[in-house]
């Protein structure tokens, strides 16, 4: 865990050897259980510190200047954390590991990710996370999931484009919506943007981030939710998709998972 603990302290996050330990524990699970079940296409230790753990912690730091409060008083914070598509965890449950006072919901609709999901916050000695197999099209209709999250969060799930219909029903108004974005960022936002204000939300701001061994673009895109989503959205299954508000979504390499 030599990567992820000095990629932490460049990032301004000072893990502790308990919480090394449990990135190490989930590490050993997810590469475990990726032999038999296809949880991600990352095979090696150290490119699971760097583009797992490490791309999901980016967030803390980035949110913390961004709400203008140290990361100390970021983490202290009670919130109510929604990751949408959540795969094998990331960002969601790695960082629940770091910060324990969130309240974190992981929406996924695969089983067979759901199970390891269970397994690891189980293995974790994790029982406050709340995990929940369907997908944020149908969720999104209804309580409590509808206005019911402070922080709503995304990676690797779909263009901005679509992404924005599943998200911002899930905020209360008030709240915020993050999602990780590659090097399309700029491209899909102005794409969104007509989408975005339909459901009640705000572009606020593309915040680029250097994650530590990574060379890849990174950028937080961040969607302030500043009216009620109007009844109707999220539209029926595969139409957030099919037809996503405003213009046609940029291709880019990820998979529809919600």
């Amino acid at each position: 865990m030599e990567r992820l603990l000095s990629g932490a302290a460049q990032l301004g996050l000072n893990l502790t050897p308990a919480q090394l330990a449990a990135f190490h524990v989930y590490s050993q699970e997810l590469l475990e259980w990726n032999q038999q079940f296809n949880l991600t296409a990352i095979t090696e230790p150290e490119q699971v510190e760097t583009r797992h753990f490490l791309d999901s912690l980016a967030l803390i730091p980035a949110l913390a200047s961004q709400e203008g409060i140290s990361v100390s008083a970021l983490l202290a914070r009670n919130l109510r954390v929604v990751d949408v598509g959540a795969g094998a965890g990331f960002p969601g449950l790695a960082l629940r590991i770091i910060w324990p006072r969130a309240r974190i919901c992981l929406i996924e609709a695969t089983g067979k990710k759901v199970r390891f999901l269970e397994h690891v916050a189980q293995k974790l000695g994790i029982s406050d996370v709340q995990m929940v197999q369907g997908r944020a099209e149908e969720l999104g209709l209804k309580e409590p999931h509808r206005a019911g999250y402070d922080l709503v969060l995304a990676s690797a799930v779909a263009t901005l484009p679509t992404l924005v219909e599943y998200l911002l029903p899930l905020a209360r108004r008030g709240g915020r919506v993050i999602a990780y974005k590659g090097s399309a960022a700029h491209e899909e936002a102005m794409c969104a943007e007509h989408g975005i204000r339909t459901l009640g939300g705000h572009l606020t701001k593309l915040i680029p981030i250097d994650i530590p061994g990574l060379a890849e673009t990174r950028v937080l895109v961040v969607i302030d939710k500043v009216a009620q989503t109007p009844d109707g959205y999220p539209r029926g299954r595969g139409l957030p998709r099919k037809h996503p508000l405003g213009c046609k979504p940029v291709e880019e390499d990820e998979e529809e998972l919600v």
